[in-house]
């Protein structure tokens, strides 16, 4: 074996490739634990009825929610802005503006139609045939 295939294993060996990082026990212990919280409060106050206000209530589910995708993708996806030279988040990035764009986009045009369509009166659905 030569010099430089010897010095390329050990270099290999040592870690400093630009391999994801893999989560430790402790890092899925605690992804879980604060996976099993954000999925009981918006339980309990649902199931309870904690919060009067129907739309405060979704507004609080929808949070916790949130909180939940990005511990999930922290603890669980390993995503970071280190991990594959920043590309996963740049990635992630684009895909959240596509969605947003497209959510956007059709609740714009679904309200639009709803304001602009011409309403049907009960006498004019009597006069059709």
């Amino acid at each position: 074996m030569s010099t430089d295939t010897v010095r390329a294993h050990d270099h290999h060996a040592e870690g400093t490739h630009d391999e994801p990082a893999h989560g430790t026990l402790k890092g899925y212990l605690t992804g879980f634990g604060l996976s099993v919280v954000l999925t009981a409060i918006p339980f309990w106050i649902v199931m309870s009825g904690a919060i009067a206000d129907r739309t405060a209530a979704a507004l609080v589910v929808l949070a916790f929610a949130f909180v939940q995708i990005i511990v999930h993708m922290v603890y669980f996806l390993h995503m970071n802005t280190r991990s594959e030279g920043g590309w996963t988040m740049l990635a992630l990035i684009f895909t959240i503006v596509l969605v947003v764009i497209a959510l956007a986009g059709s609740i714009w045009v679904m309200h639009h139609l709803n304001t602009n369509m011409m309403p049907m009166t009960v006498e004019a659905a009597g006069a059709l045939p």
